[in-house]
């Protein structure tokens, strides 16, 4: 099986709850989002219902990564969405129990497919703390370029740490 076949990207839907609720209240990944408060299944299940899944209106597009037998295997995240620029950052989760099989660089992959082909986007661009080594070997590998460093720019509740931002022109 290709490795470009093991995995498809589809809208979450309201039975992603218990996901969603996992992810967000995974406080090792506070340090890396914009958030560090956790989330109620109220809460996400209002955003569930809420949200529209139209990256025009909501700014932003999850999308959940299953794998080839239809287990989830994480999130992925196109926020910041600026249609002028043509352009939008990339947020990637995998599941602890399915890093380091390809599924994120499968999902990149994807990602990039459909914001180009569907989105029609410019380029891509993901923040990542310059000690996570291996999503910064992911993105390497998928021909991103580190065009910033951002000094404190990820407090994990007790410090300050640097981040690099990777860009990837696709059009």
């Amino acid at each position: 099986m290709s490795t470009m076949n093991r995995i498809m990207l589809r809208a979450i839907e309201p039975e992603d709850l218990d996901l969603l609720y996992r992810i967000e209240n995974d406080n090792e990944l506070w340090a890396v989002g914009v958030t560090n408060v956790p989330y109620s299944r109220y809460v996400l299940h209002s955003y569930l219902s809420n949200t529209v899944s139209d990256i025009y209106v909501d700014k932003q597009v999850r999308l959940v990564i299953e794998n080839e037998a239809h287990q989830i295997v994480g999130l992925a995240d196109l926020m910041s969405f600026d249609p002028k620029n043509s352009r939008a950052e990339l947020g990637l989760v995998v599941l602890r129990e399915f890093r380091n099989q390809g599924y994120a660089s499968e999902a990149v992959l994807k990602i990039q497919e459909y914001a180009l082909s569907t989105l029609h986007l410019h380029q891509i661009y993901a923040v990542i703390p310059v000690d996570n080594e291996a999503s910064l070997q992911i993105f390497r590998k998928m021909n991103y370029q580190i065009t910033a460093h951002l000094s404190d720019w990820l407090f994990d509740g007790v410090r300050y740490h640097d981040a690099v931002v990777v860009q990837h022109v696709l059009a």
